[in-house]
């Protein structure tokens, strides 16, 4: 009897135990769900940076930012070396990419893109001494042309200009150096950042904003393959270039930007 009655009491003890050790896991689960991993390469003002403290800002944070709470999900920005963020997309150690990323075939066979959400084109960072006026002064016997690694920029200059020296660099701000020094005459990136670093070394440098490629370069923000996010992501930025978000962006960071290119009648970036 007594061992009929330790048996009734032990049964539901046990149930007890289980359920509180499920619902425990359970919760655990959706907290992990509730955040959103976002990489980004914080040197890129004025789309990816940190302040002081080392906060990240910038445009692509705030877009970031906004992603995340339509999602109804806390975000934790990952800041990542440009050539380890695909790797680390792949590896399940971020989300999402939302680092000015260029959408492209090559990248497409490997990860997943959201609709675009910027449009650029490339341009040229010129030494004032260097007489560059075109991308055709650059292709040019001892013309030495700076690239950023990895960049679409680069890839340009491989299949494009082979008279060309083309120096590679990790740092978007040593080939700003190169072409400031004079050590090279051009520096190949989009417009947004090559009318930046001008005005930063009007002494010195010439933009050259006008497009000469065939097409525009389309940012997006890169998942893994097949990734369930895809369908929110693109319905969210459909949404707020509509309900005036980027256009917010624009008017908080990229200002003097817009009215420079509205004057020179280049399509803007959002």
């Amino acid at each position: 009897m007594l061992k009929k009655v330790l048996y009734t009491l032990f049964i539901p003890l046990i149930m007890v135990f289980i359920v509180g050790c499920t619902e425990d896991s359970s919760s655990k689960k959706t907290e992990e769900k509730k955040v959103l991993k976002v990489g980004m390469e914080l040197a890129y003002p004025p789309f990816e940076m940190s302040e002081k403290d080392g906060t990240p800002s910038g445009v692509s944070v705030d877009f970031a930012k906004a992603l995340a709470k339509d999602l109804g999900r806390e975000i934790v920005i990952e800041n990542i070396a440009w050539d380890g963020l695909i790797p680390s997309l792949k590896t399940g150690k971020i989300d999402l990419i939302i680092s000015s990323m260029t959408i492209t075939e090559e990248r497409k066979k490997s990860i997943d893109f959201s609709v675009p959400y910027a449009q650029s084109s490339l341009a040229i960072l010129a030494n004032k001494d260097s007489a560059i006026a075109s991308i055709k002064d650059l292709n040019q016997a001892g013309k030495k042309v700076a690239v950023k690694k990895g960049s679409t920029g680069h890839v340009y200059a491989k299949d494009n200009l082979p008279n060309a020296e083309i120096l590679v660099f990790d740092k978007e701000a040593a080939c700003v150096l190169e072409v400031v020094q004079g050590k090279a005459d051009g520096f190949l990136y989009d417009q947004l950042t090559i009318y930046k670093n001008y005005a930063k070394h009007k002494d010195t440098t010439v933009a050259i904003l006008q497009s000469f490629q065939d097409d525009y370069e389309y940012w997006g923000v890169a998942l893994k393959k097949d990734s369930p996010l895809k369908k929110d992501v693109d319905s969210f930025i459909k949404k707020a270039k509509e309900d005036g978000t980027f256009d917010s962006f624009a008017n908080k960071y990229l200002t003097d930007a817009k009215n420079t290119f509205d004057e020179l009648g280049i399509p803007f970036f959002f």
